[in-house]
């Protein structure tokens, strides 16, 4: 089954909203010559045309953009519901901007200049993730209750105890879904990153950082005391469910 569904899929559509003609259309090119098919815009007001009338499984969207930037855009689209994957584009050295960008919805960023074939590569890792908005099927379909709340693995929500659903992004998706599925066992930013980004932490990625905040916002009584998703000096974090402790570990181990 998963073998006729892979040979009849279609081909994935990308929009690119970068207001440097030079870089649009060198990605345009290329990421067509990879095989997808893609739309490019020089501003907003062109990518919510595009967006109003067409399907697109990812948008790559330049941080630096006349009238409204790549982070309002972002933050405006996650409000509105819409979780299209976001592959954000950032000055090189930028880390703030990576951060709120990544704390905005988006689901990967990458650094000016970069190297056409690691954009590709980012694309594939991010379109590999299970998302119901770039049409691929869920991991292991099914829910998984705690703490008086439910995540649906195949509609990738999240409900409150008080009944607010709440739809997470690809990225926040993917780091609680690792954890749930390893539960008791502390995870390092790297095997995070690996398992659900499809590469290594850089020595200034916060990524894993980031969505681990995001995520206990959403699930911890008191985030600043986490109680589901818990740090482990030392080694990671951990995914502790209802009626079990956390052994200690030094701060050190």
């Amino acid at each position: 089954m998963n073998v006729e569904y892979l040979s009849k899929q279609r081909t994935r559509r990308l929009l690119i909203v970068d207001d440097d003609t030079r870089v649009r259309d060198l990605l345009q090119r290329y990421l067509q010559e990879q095989e997808f098919e893609v739309r490019a815009a020089p501003d907003s007001k062109q990518m919510d045309k595009y967006l109003q009338r067409e399907y697109f499984d990812l948008l790559i969207l330049d941080l630096m953009l006349p009238n409204e930037d790549g982070l309002s855009i972002c933050r405006r689209l996650r409000a509105h519901g819409n979780n299209i994957p976001i592959i954000m584009l950032t000055a090189k050295g930028s880390e703030i901007d990576r951060i709120l960008g990544l704390e905005m919805g988006a689901d990967d960023y990458l650094p000016k200049p970069f190297n056409p074939r690691e954009l590709y590569a980012r694309i594939q890792a991010v379109l590999r993730r299970p998302s119901r908005q770039s049409g691929g099927l869920p991991e292991e379909p099914g829910k998984m209750v705690f703490g008086g709340m439910e995540v649906d693995f195949s509609a990738r929500t999240l409900t409150k105890p008080d009944g607010k659903v709440f739809s997470l992004t690809t990225g926040e998706f993917a780091v609680l879904s690792a954890l749930l599925r390893n539960p008791r066992q502390p995870l390092s930013r790297d095997q995070l990153m690996t398992l659900t980004r499809g590469r290594e932490q850089g020595p200034f990625d916060r990524a894993i950082d980031v969505q681990i905040s995001r995520l206990r916002k959403l699930v911890e009584p008191n985030s600043a005391q986490p109680r589901y998703l818990q740090t482990v000096w030392g080694l990671g974090y951990m995914f502790v469910p209802d009626n079990a402790e956390v052994t200690e570990v030094p701060k050190n181990g």
